[in-house]
């Protein structure tokens, strides 16, 4: 890996294992998916989440899978599918059975909480991320100098 490649690259086989619903989802579109997940969660040796980062672009690439790909009869998604993913946008504030009756709310900004609880893999993705979300305060370090050694142990500064 050198410092301009991802850390991360997408493994269909391992994505399918753990996510088998989308087992009818081509590798190509599955990689267009995480190739958007990118988007969202960046891809890099510096992202602090570095250790959980596969986990986590899995699970947002299953989120984006789940919100764009198209849908077979039964509903289930799949690259072949014939209808179209739900054309429903934003989260489902109310829905009722008799009549057929749904609301959607809408009313967020990009990069929210909402966008990402249309989907349980996108719900997982949010709580698995909040301790990178938080803020990092680093306070100025306390310097302690020694009278007798003020540039450290070990440095005598000349005296013998």
């Amino acid at each position: 890996m050198t410092l301009s490649s991802p850390p991360v690259t997408f493994n269909y086989g391992v994505w399918v294992a753990r996510y088998p619903e989308f087992v009818n989802i081509d590798q190509s579109l599955a990689q267009a998916y995480f190739d958007e997940a990118n988007v969202y969660c960046e891809n890099s040796i510096c992202n602090p989440a570095l250790c959980i980062l596969p986990t986590l672009l899995n699970m947002l690439t299953a989120h984006i899978a789940w919100l764009n790909a198209p849908r077979d009869a039964q509903g289930n998604p799949s690259s072949s599918g014939t209808q179209p993913a739900s054309a429903i946008v934003g989260r489902i504030s109310s829905a009722t059975e008799g009549s057929v009756s749904v609301q959607a709310e809408n009313d967020y900004p990009p990069g929210t909480p909402q966008w990402y609880q249309q989907s349980k893999y996108g719900a997982a993705f949010w709580a698995a991320t909040a301790p990178y979300r938080t803020a990092r305060y680093l306070a100025n370090p306390t310097i302690v100098v020694d009278a007798i050694y003020p540039y450290g142990p070990g440095f005598r500064g000349g005296l013998s």
